[in-house]
């Protein structure tokens, strides 16, 4: 499939968003993954596509956190295991499941996280960060699990899930929490993005486009944590969700 120079502009550029904000909180490939459907690619090609970009932009990240000393590899295979696990058995979900019922999925979750995204649960999160110790329980294993089997299915919002587990349910502080939440990701992706290729869903050349943009963005993000936040892209993320929404479900 050839690509315009405009097509290659938008990408970029919903990249750079994407990569920003799924590094510090979540919900990017609200963004990327109706885009890619925008310019041609059937559900099934930018669910898989997505994850391109999604792979290298948490490769950036995970370096960029491990080296502000803030990713334990060790202290997080109790999370990452089950999230691997899951992230397997959604992605083959994803692989077969009916395009069009995945394409009114996509839609109904644009809306249902436009309003997730407006009631800001994310400030509620932040109030909580280091109130629950920091200790392995099997209820811990079972949400990565569930969480894992959601983001190998469809990846969008994912971010924010982890984030309230990791905060909520194991006790890290919201900057320890970020680095963990991409390393997580990236580990999973790995996987799923191997099943993905394996079917021959996976646009290359739209996906590495994509994936400079969102490398950016995560380089950014992960490099500044401390010193910045998303809240003035918020309204843009917004707005994007509402009007993909609309698009993917009506016309």
């Amino acid at each position: 499939m050839d690509i315009t120079l405009l097509d290659a502009s938008l990408l970029i550029i919903a990249g750079l968003f994407a990569g920003f904000i799924n590094t510090l909180a979540g919900s990017g490939s609200l963004i990327t993954l109706p885009l890619l459907m925008f310019l041609g690619l059937s559900p099934h090609q930018a669910n898989a596509t997505n994850r391109v970009a999604i792979f290298v932009q948490n490769v950036v990240a995970v370096r960029n956190f491990k080296q502000q000393g803030l990713i334990n590899y060790k202290s997080s295979l109790f999370l990452v295991i089950p999230a691997l696990i899951g992230s397997v058995i959604g992605a083959s979900i994803a692989i077969n499941i009916n395009e069009e019922i995945l394409k009114l999925f996509i839609g109904s979750l644009l809306f249902v996280m436009f309003f997730v995204i407006l009631l800001k649960p994310d400030k509620w999160v932040k109030n909580q960060a280091g109130q629950v110790n920091e200790k392995p329980a099997f209820w811990q294993i079972v949400i990565f699990f569930f969480i894992g089997l959601y983001g190998g299915f469809i990846q969008a919002g994912v971010g924010f899930f982890l984030l309230a587990g990791l905060v909520l349910g194991v006790g890290y502080d919201l900057i320890k929490a970020n680095a963990i939440k991409v390393f997580i990701v990236l580990t999973y992706t790995a996987l799923a993005l191997g099943l993905f290729i394996y079917s021959g869903q996976v646009n290359f050349l739209y996906g590495l486009i994509l994936a400079i943009g969102n490398a950016s963005g995560a380089f950014i993000a992960s490099k500044y944590a401390q010193q910045i936040g998303v809240k003035f892209i918020r309204n843009i993320l917004l707005a994007t969700v509402f009007v993909a929404g609309i698009k993917v479900l009506f016309l």
